[in-house]
């Protein structure tokens, strides 16, 4: 039970970093293509939604994992995307912003999908892709 709730917050994590990029990439498109993006998806407040999400995301999933398989680099991993993604909450628009919040969604599926893989079958095995 506890694996299955493992592997469903991690999962939803990654799924998370990946709509923040969805979001990053389109609106810069839509940004330039249209020189417009004020509304809906394309609000700039949606980073601190996604933030107010990600961090307990973060936090349990990745602890809880750390806990079991003890590799306290993917935490770092994650903390790392965190960081990256609160630097871009206080830039305005731009590619400044745009590469930070890219970085840290990215830093954060990584340790996700690390977790996920340490986890797999309980413990950390050799060659599992585990720093």
């Amino acid at each position: 039970m506890q694996n299955r709730f493992n592997m469903w917050i991690d999962r939803s994590a990654i799924g998370l970093s990946g709509l923040c990029l969805l979001h990053c990439l389109a609106t810069t498109l839509v940004i330039a293509l249209l020189s417009v993006g004020t509304t809906g998806f394309f609000q700039h407040d949606i980073h601190k939604m996604g933030l107010a999400l990600a961090i307990p995301l973060a936090v349990v999933g990745l602890g809880r994992g750390v806990y079991r398989h003890r590799r306290w680099s993917v935490i770092a991993l994650g903390a790392l995307g965190i960081g990256f993604m609160a630097v871009a909450l206080t830039m305005g628009h731009g590619n400044a912003e745009l590469g930070f919040t890219v970085i840290g969604a990215v830093f954060v599926a990584w340790a996700h999908w690390l977790n996920i893989r340490c986890l797999h079958g309980g413990t950390c095995r050799e060659g599992c892709g585990c720093p």
